[in-house]
Protein backbone atom coordinates (compact mmCIF):
# COMPACT_ATOMS: atom_id res chain seq x y z
CA UNK A 1 0.00 0.00 0.00
CA UNK A 2 1.25 3.31 -0.57
CA UNK A 3 0.26 6.57 1.39
CA UNK A 4 0.57 10.01 0.18
CA UNK A 5 0.24 13.69 1.94
CA UNK A 6 -0.53 16.27 0.13
CA UNK A 7 -1.13 19.91 1.28
CA UNK A 8 -3.55 22.60 0.66
CA UNK A 9 -2.42 25.29 -1.34
CA UNK A 10 -3.56 29.17 -1.70
CA UNK A 11 -2.95 30.25 -5.71
CA UNK A 12 -3.08 33.77 -6.67
CA UNK A 13 -2.05 35.25 -3.34
CA UNK A 14 -3.90 38.61 -4.72
CA UNK A 15 -1.96 39.93 -7.55
CA UNK A 16 0.04 37.00 -8.97
CA UNK A 17 -2.64 35.43 -11.18
CA UNK A 18 -2.40 32.40 -12.60
CA UNK A 19 1.89 32.10 -11.45
CA UNK A 20 1.99 32.40 -7.56
CA UNK A 21 0.71 30.14 -4.36
CA UNK A 22 1.85 29.22 -1.52
CA UNK A 23 1.61 25.48 0.21
CA UNK A 24 -0.34 25.52 3.68
CA UNK A 25 -0.38 23.42 6.10
CA UNK A 26 -3.57 21.32 5.60
CA UNK A 27 -3.66 18.21 4.16
CA UNK A 28 -5.19 15.09 1.99
CA UNK A 29 -4.27 11.57 2.64
CA UNK A 30 -3.81 9.55 -0.68
CA UNK A 31 -3.91 5.40 -0.01
CA UNK A 32 -4.00 3.10 -2.78
CA UNK A 33 -3.11 -0.11 -3.13
CA UNK A 34 -3.17 -2.83 -6.55
CA UNK A 35 -6.08 -5.41 -6.30
CA UNK A 36 -6.48 -8.37 -9.07
CA UNK A 37 -9.25 -6.28 -11.32
CA UNK A 38 -11.29 -3.33 -10.87
CA UNK A 39 -11.78 -0.09 -9.09
CA UNK A 40 -12.73 0.61 -5.63
CA UNK A 41 -12.56 4.34 -4.72
CA UNK A 42 -13.56 5.52 -1.07
CA UNK A 43 -13.87 9.34 -0.42
CA UNK A 44 -14.03 9.97 3.63
CA UNK A 45 -13.84 13.45 5.68
CA UNK A 46 -14.71 16.91 4.50
CA UNK A 47 -16.85 17.29 1.53
CA UNK A 48 -16.53 13.53 0.79
CA UNK A 49 -20.18 13.44 -0.65
CA UNK A 50 -19.39 16.13 -3.56
CA UNK A 51 -16.62 13.67 -5.21
CA UNK A 52 -17.36 10.78 -7.40
CA UNK A 53 -16.35 6.49 -6.58
CA UNK A 54 -16.03 6.06 -10.15
CA UNK A 55 -13.68 6.66 -13.28
CA UNK A 56 -13.39 10.66 -13.02
CA UNK A 57 -12.29 10.47 -9.73
CA UNK A 58 -9.32 13.19 -10.32
CA UNK A 59 -6.84 10.89 -8.03
CA UNK A 60 -7.89 7.96 -10.94
CA UNK A 61 -7.77 9.90 -13.60
CA UNK A 62 -4.14 11.27 -12.68
CA UNK A 63 -2.33 8.01 -11.86
CA UNK A 64 -4.55 6.29 -15.12
CA UNK A 65 -1.83 8.98 -17.04
CA UNK A 66 1.13 7.76 -15.54
CA UNK A 67 0.37 4.68 -16.29
CA UNK A 68 -0.11 5.71 -19.93
CA UNK A 69 3.25 8.27 -20.23
CA UNK A 70 4.82 5.46 -19.05
CA UNK A 71 3.28 2.57 -21.28
CA UNK A 72 2.22 0.62 -18.34
CA UNK A 73 -1.28 -1.33 -18.24
CA UNK A 74 -3.58 0.40 -15.46
CA UNK A 75 -4.05 -1.96 -12.45
CA UNK A 76 -7.10 -2.79 -10.15
CA UNK A 77 -6.92 -0.26 -7.82
CA UNK A 78 -8.24 0.47 -4.35
CA UNK A 79 -8.16 4.14 -3.52
CA UNK A 80 -8.87 5.83 -0.49
CA UNK A 81 -8.74 9.39 -0.38
CA UNK A 82 -9.05 11.25 3.18
CA UNK A 83 -9.86 15.09 2.76
CA UNK A 84 -8.94 18.00 5.09
CA UNK A 85 -8.98 20.46 1.87
CA UNK A 86 -12.57 21.67 1.48
CA UNK A 87 -13.81 20.79 -2.26
CA UNK A 88 -14.15 23.86 -4.75
CA UNK A 89 -13.63 26.35 -1.87
CA UNK A 90 -10.14 27.99 -3.38
CA UNK A 91 -7.95 25.73 -1.17
CA UNK A 92 -6.25 23.37 -3.92
CA UNK A 93 -8.45 20.19 -3.43
CA UNK A 94 -7.71 19.41 -7.29
CA UNK A 95 -4.26 19.73 -7.45
CA UNK A 96 -4.27 17.46 -4.33
CA UNK A 97 -5.93 14.77 -6.11
CA UNK A 98 -4.15 15.59 -9.07
CA UNK A 99 -0.35 15.70 -7.38
CA UNK A 100 -1.30 12.25 -4.56
CA UNK A 101 -2.47 10.16 -7.96
CA UNK A 102 0.38 10.78 -9.67
CA UNK A 103 2.99 10.67 -6.60
CA UNK A 104 0.63 6.89 -5.97
CA UNK A 105 1.44 5.74 -9.09
CA UNK A 106 5.08 6.81 -9.62
CA UNK A 107 5.60 4.82 -6.29
CA UNK A 108 3.88 2.31 -7.62
CA UNK A 109 5.69 1.72 -10.49
CA UNK A 110 9.25 2.02 -8.88
CA UNK A 111 9.86 6.04 -9.59
CA UNK A 112 10.07 5.78 -13.08
CA UNK A 113 8.89 9.57 -13.35
CA UNK A 114 11.52 12.03 -12.35
CA UNK A 115 10.36 15.16 -10.31
CA UNK A 116 10.31 17.01 -13.34
CA UNK A 117 8.31 15.06 -15.04
CA UNK A 118 6.19 14.46 -12.12
CA UNK A 119 5.47 18.16 -12.00
CA UNK A 120 4.92 18.74 -15.97
CA UNK A 121 2.22 16.18 -15.65
CA UNK A 122 0.51 17.41 -12.79
CA UNK A 123 0.77 21.02 -15.01
CA UNK A 124 -0.71 19.27 -17.73
CA UNK A 125 -3.91 17.35 -15.94
CA UNK A 126 -4.62 20.61 -13.67
CA UNK A 127 -4.13 22.76 -16.92
CA UNK A 128 -2.24 25.81 -15.12
CA UNK A 129 0.93 25.79 -12.07
CA UNK A 130 -0.34 28.02 -9.55
CA UNK A 131 -1.31 25.05 -7.28
CA UNK A 132 0.41 22.01 -8.39
CA UNK A 133 3.46 23.08 -8.10
CA UNK A 134 3.49 23.98 -4.28
CA UNK A 135 1.30 21.29 -3.55
CA UNK A 136 4.45 18.97 -4.80
CA UNK A 137 7.03 21.08 -3.95
CA UNK A 138 6.08 23.15 -0.61
CA UNK A 139 6.86 26.57 0.17
CA UNK A 140 6.03 29.66 -2.18
CA UNK A 141 6.12 28.80 -6.10
CA UNK A 142 6.55 31.40 -8.56
CA UNK A 143 5.57 29.54 -12.20
CA UNK A 144 5.02 29.69 -15.51
CA UNK A 145 3.12 27.33 -17.97
CA UNK A 146 6.41 27.38 -20.66
CA UNK A 147 6.89 25.74 -23.92
CA UNK A 148 7.38 22.43 -25.26
CA UNK A 149 4.74 21.31 -22.07
CA UNK A 150 7.62 22.15 -18.90
CA UNK A 151 7.13 24.20 -16.20
CA UNK A 152 10.04 26.69 -15.21
CA UNK A 153 9.65 27.89 -11.36
CA UNK A 154 11.27 29.15 -8.40
CA UNK A 155 10.91 27.75 -5.52
CA UNK A 156 11.66 29.19 -1.65
CA UNK A 157 10.06 28.55 1.88
CA UNK A 158 7.23 30.22 3.13
CA UNK A 159 8.59 32.45 5.85
CA UNK A 160 7.68 30.76 9.36
CA UNK A 161 6.67 34.47 11.15
CA UNK A 162 3.86 34.07 8.49
CA UNK A 163 0.28 32.97 9.70
CA UNK A 164 -2.47 32.58 7.33
CA UNK A 165 -6.49 32.83 8.83
CA UNK A 166 -8.10 31.16 6.13
CA UNK A 167 -11.95 32.05 6.34
CA UNK A 168 -14.31 28.66 4.41
CA UNK A 169 -17.91 29.76 3.35
CA UNK A 170 -20.40 27.08 3.49
CA UNK A 171 -21.20 27.72 0.29
CA UNK A 172 -18.35 26.64 -2.86
CA UNK A 173 -17.69 28.50 -6.08
CA UNK A 174 -16.72 26.38 -9.08
CA UNK A 175 -13.71 27.08 -10.54
CA UNK A 176 -15.08 27.20 -14.26
CA UNK A 177 -17.76 29.86 -13.09
CA UNK A 178 -15.14 31.91 -11.54
CA UNK A 179 -13.19 31.99 -14.89
CA UNK A 180 -16.07 32.94 -16.66
CA UNK A 181 -16.51 35.44 -14.71
CA UNK A 182 -12.96 37.52 -15.90
CA UNK A 183 -12.85 39.73 -18.88
CA UNK A 184 -11.27 39.52 -22.23
CA UNK A 185 -8.69 42.75 -21.56
CA UNK A 186 -8.04 44.58 -18.65
CA UNK A 187 -6.68 48.56 -18.30
CA UNK A 188 -3.03 48.85 -19.14
CA UNK A 189 -2.73 50.98 -16.08
CA UNK A 190 -4.66 47.54 -14.16
CA UNK A 191 -1.99 45.32 -15.68
CA UNK A 192 1.13 47.84 -15.07
CA UNK A 193 0.24 48.05 -11.36
CA UNK A 194 -0.56 44.17 -10.61
CA UNK A 195 3.06 43.86 -12.02
CA UNK A 196 4.48 46.17 -9.95
CA UNK A 197 2.74 44.23 -6.84
CA UNK A 198 3.17 40.75 -8.32
CA UNK A 199 6.74 41.68 -7.72
CA UNK A 200 7.01 43.39 -4.92
CA UNK A 201 5.01 40.45 -2.84
CA UNK A 202 7.91 38.14 -4.36
CA UNK A 203 10.73 40.29 -2.98
CA UNK A 204 8.94 40.77 0.46
CA UNK A 205 8.74 37.26 0.71
CA UNK A 206 12.08 36.10 0.10
CA UNK A 207 13.41 39.18 2.42
CA UNK A 208 11.12 38.76 5.61
CA UNK A 209 10.55 42.89 4.54
CA UNK A 210 6.23 42.50 5.68
CA UNK A 211 6.17 45.77 6.06
CA UNK A 212 5.06 46.56 1.97
CA UNK A 213 2.51 43.37 2.41
CA UNK A 214 -0.40 45.42 2.73
CA UNK A 215 0.36 46.71 -0.80
CA UNK A 216 2.12 44.30 -2.67
CA UNK A 217 -1.02 42.20 -1.78
CA UNK A 218 -3.67 44.33 -4.21
CA UNK A 219 -4.87 42.94 -7.05
CA UNK A 220 -6.70 44.31 -10.12
CA UNK A 221 -6.79 41.81 -12.66
CA UNK A 222 -9.68 39.16 -11.09
CA UNK A 223 -10.50 39.84 -7.57
CA UNK A 224 -12.67 43.01 -8.81
CA UNK A 225 -14.33 40.35 -11.04
CA UNK A 226 -14.86 36.97 -9.10
CA UNK A 227 -16.09 39.27 -5.87
CA UNK A 228 -18.94 39.95 -7.85
CA UNK A 229 -20.32 36.50 -8.11
CA UNK A 230 -21.51 36.35 -4.24
CA UNK A 231 -22.66 39.26 -1.85
CA UNK A 232 -20.60 38.41 1.04
CA UNK A 233 -17.51 38.29 -0.99
CA UNK A 234 -18.14 41.72 -2.86
CA UNK A 235 -19.45 43.06 0.67
CA UNK A 236 -16.16 41.80 2.32
CA UNK A 237 -13.83 43.35 0.05
CA UNK A 238 -15.84 46.67 -0.29
CA UNK A 239 -15.94 46.69 3.68
CA UNK A 240 -12.06 45.69 3.67
CA UNK A 241 -11.25 48.61 1.16
CA UNK A 242 -13.33 51.35 3.80
CA UNK A 243 -11.49 49.99 7.02
CA UNK A 244 -7.98 49.41 5.64
CA UNK A 245 -8.17 45.43 5.86
CA UNK A 246 -4.99 45.36 3.41
CA UNK A 247 -3.50 41.65 4.01
CA UNK A 248 -6.74 40.16 2.52
CA UNK A 249 -6.87 38.34 -0.72
CA UNK A 250 -9.19 35.94 -2.52
CA UNK A 251 -7.53 32.40 -2.56
CA UNK A 252 -7.16 31.14 -5.53
CA UNK A 253 -10.42 31.44 -7.61
CA UNK A 254 -12.52 31.58 -4.15
CA UNK A 255 -14.84 31.47 -2.10
CA UNK A 256 -12.35 31.24 0.25
CA UNK A 257 -10.63 34.08 2.41
CA UNK A 258 -7.28 34.58 3.57
CA UNK A 259 -5.27 37.11 5.38
CA UNK A 260 -1.67 37.44 6.10
CA UNK A 261 -0.39 38.31 9.27
CA UNK A 262 3.10 38.23 11.55
CA UNK A 263 2.62 39.95 14.44
CA UNK A 264 0.83 38.74 17.61
CA UNK A 265 -2.08 41.43 17.83
CA UNK A 266 -3.27 42.35 14.79
CA UNK A 267 -6.55 44.74 14.29
CA UNK A 268 -6.57 44.15 11.15
CA UNK A 269 -7.82 40.92 11.38
CA UNK A 270 -9.85 41.43 14.14
CA UNK A 271 -11.69 43.46 12.03
CA UNK A 272 -11.90 41.08 9.06
CA UNK A 273 -13.23 38.34 11.73
CA UNK A 274 -15.87 41.18 12.35
CA UNK A 275 -16.77 41.64 9.17
CA UNK A 276 -17.20 37.65 8.76
CA UNK A 277 -19.93 37.47 10.98
CA UNK A 278 -21.64 40.56 9.47
CA UNK A 279 -22.21 38.52 6.62
CA UNK A 280 -23.54 35.44 8.68
CA UNK A 281 -26.18 37.94 9.66
CA UNK A 282 -26.68 39.60 6.54
CA UNK A 283 -26.82 36.10 3.90
CA UNK A 284 -26.85 33.45 6.87
CA UNK A 285 -22.98 32.50 5.67
CA UNK A 286 -20.66 30.13 7.58
CA UNK A 287 -17.23 30.48 8.03
CA UNK A 288 -15.08 28.07 8.76
CA UNK A 289 -11.94 30.12 10.32
CA UNK A 290 -8.44 27.93 10.27
CA UNK A 291 -5.60 29.67 11.51
CA UNK A 292 -2.30 27.53 9.14
CA UNK A 293 1.40 28.22 8.72
CA UNK A 294 2.99 27.46 5.40
CA UNK A 295 4.36 24.14 4.66
CA UNK A 296 7.33 23.95 3.32
CA UNK A 297 7.63 19.83 2.36
CA UNK A 298 5.00 19.06 -0.03
CA UNK A 299 3.70 16.16 -1.50
CA UNK A 300 5.40 13.65 0.51
CA UNK A 301 5.01 9.39 0.87
CA UNK A 302 4.27 9.04 4.62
Amino acid sequence: MIRVSVPATSANMGPGFDCLGVALGLYNRIEVEKTDEGLVIENLGKDSDMLPVDETHLVYQSMKRVYEETGEKTPGLHIKVFNEIPVSRGLGSSAACIVGGIVAANELLGKPLSQKKTLDLSVEVEGHPDNVTPALLGGVVVSSKGDNATTPYVQFPAPEQLEWTIAVPNVSLSTKKARQALPQQVPFEHAVKNLGNASLLVAALLTENFGVLSNALQDYLHQPYRSKLLPELDFIFSEAKDRKIRQLYLSGAGPTLAYITWQEHDSGKETFLNLLEETTERWGTEWDVLTLKGDNEGAAII
